[in-house]
């Protein structure tokens, strides 16, 4: 005989889960982008094969003179260094620009037409690659860095620009409201109010930035802007696979040295000065007068 829990268990019938249509077109569109992209690139699979063996052929031409002569790596090395100095002057040009612009994109200190129109105008520099950016300026400038400089500022100016008024937008409000209260003029309310807790942030994003032009400016060679880049493809023009191997060296290194030094500031800058709790640079003596006092006082 049944007991009646298990009488009571077999008449409820639970209801069937719902059928996600969202998630069913969304998977459907996502395997035919995938299936349509493989067949309109026309990859060849079969070249994967060959690939590891042909690589493997190519590097050992390129490092087959290795270390190479001095006055190849000093020649390199300053080639390198124009790259960094391009990609640096181009992050300036596009921050003096972009921390201004940044605060008429931010709509909680500016009204949303004007934020809406500064962002368009963000939008539009960041859909142009560095590189296209390039091929309009060297007509203009020539064949000199001055070409790369402006592709990298101006190819900047919008990612970020993009980047500080995000930021702006997150502030807290504290601070404005007290600007307002004391009768702070729209000058005042921003550098008192918004700059101090948006500083250390652009400043990091500054330099993330300066890294990611040091690439842009090796590629920026490649159309005659300068830098590396140009050693780089002339030397894989007339196969001279020794020199490329070279410059290839010290781009890397050349990166991977500015990288450190850059996320080593940026830790620097987000973490903030360390503090020894109870010495005079304690944030919460300096909210406390009292607190100092006490701090000084010896125990008992």
């Amino acid at each position: 005989m049944s007991s009646p829990t298990n009488s009571a268990s077999a008449r409820i019938q639970l209801p069937s889960k719902p059928r996600d249509t969202f998630k069913l077109v969304l998977s459907t569109v996502f395997v035919v982008l995938i299936g349509w992209s493989l067949v309109s690139v026309d990859l060849k699979w079969s070249r994967l094969l060959d690939a590891p063996a042909d690589m493997w052929n190519l590097f050992g031409v390129m490092f087959d003179e290795f270390p190479w002569t001095s006055e190849e790596r000093t020649r390199m090395i300053g080639l390198m260094w124009d790259s960094i100095a391009m990609a640096w002057i181009g992050t300036i040009i596009a921050a003096v620009f972009a921390v201004p612009l940044s605060f008429l994109a931010a709509e909680n200190l500016v009204g949303r037409p004007i934020a809406w129109v500064t962002r368009q105008v963000f939008n539009i520099l960041r859909a142009v690659p560095e590189v296209i950016l390039a091929l309009l300026f060297v007509p203009v400038f020539g064949l000199s860095p001055m070409a790369g400089v402006l592709a990298i500022g101006v190819g900047s100016l919008g990612s970020l620009g993009k980047l500080f008024y995000e930021i702006i937008e997150n502030v807290q409000k504290g601070p404005i409201e007290a600007a307002d209260a004391v009768g702070a003029s729209s000058v005042q309310r921003l550098r008192w109010g918004v700059v101090p807790q948006v500083a250390p942030e652009l400043t990091s994003f500054l330099l993330y930035r300066f890294e990611i032009n040091i690439r842009a400016s090796a590629v920026l060679g490649i159309v005659g802007a300068g830098g590396i880049g140009g050693a780089l493809v002339d030397a894989i023009r007339f196969q001279e696979y020794d020199q490329a191997g070279l410059a290839l060296v010290v781009v890397i290194l050349g990166t991977i040295a500015v990288d450190t030094v850059s996320g080593a500031i940026r830790k620097r800058i987000v973490a903030g000065r360390a503090v020894e709790v109870g010495g005079p640079d304690d944030p919460m003596l300096a909210v406390s007068p009292g607190a100092a006092l006490l701090a000084q006082e010896p125990s008992r």
